[in-house]
């Protein structure tokens, strides 16, 4: 038995094309297992990895929406990366500041530099960086480190 915690996101009817959506834009992803309703054409669930972290897609129903007390954290090496998730998840979404987006699923993310935890531990340059992120919706990492 595997004790990874997977996290499941629940969606009205769209857990398929999500899941589809969200391993069309990550390297390393794919889609493991679509379950059905019995005998239905109707998809109940679909199990899929990003990166090696696995998800399940329900479709719940219109009862819950997502919000953004829950996100992914996204931790990017480079601008073209920042920029590539940005742009492919914010498609359709919708922008918000310091990183932070929601997709067109309303599933909440951060698209983060990954040098940033290190900028904002050290006291010399924690200071400007949080300045000029704070001012950011997309993280410029040339902007960072100035």
């Amino acid at each position: 038995m595997s004790h990874q915690i997977t996290p499941c996101l629940w969606f009205d009817n769209q857990a398929e094309e999500a899941a589809f959506y969200y391993t069309s834009i990550f390297k390393n992803s794919k889609i493991e297992k679509i379950s059905r309703y019995g005998n239905e054409d109707k998809v109940l669930t679909v199990l899929f990895q990003i990166n090696g972290q696995s998800f399940t897609a329900l479709n719940g129903g219109p009862i819950f929406k997502f919000s953004e007390a829950i996100s992914f954290q996204v931790f990017c090496d480079t601008q073209e990366e920042i920029d590539n998730y940005w742009d492919k998840l914010t498609a359709e979404g919708e922008e918000s500041q310091c990183g932070w987006l929601k997709d067109k699923y309303g599933v909440s993310w951060q698209i983060v530099p990954s040098m940033l935890p290190q900028l904002m531990s050290d006291p010399a340059t924690a200071g400007n960086a949080m300045k000029a992120f704070m001012q950011m919706k997309k993280f410029d990492i040339a902007k960072l480190m100035e």
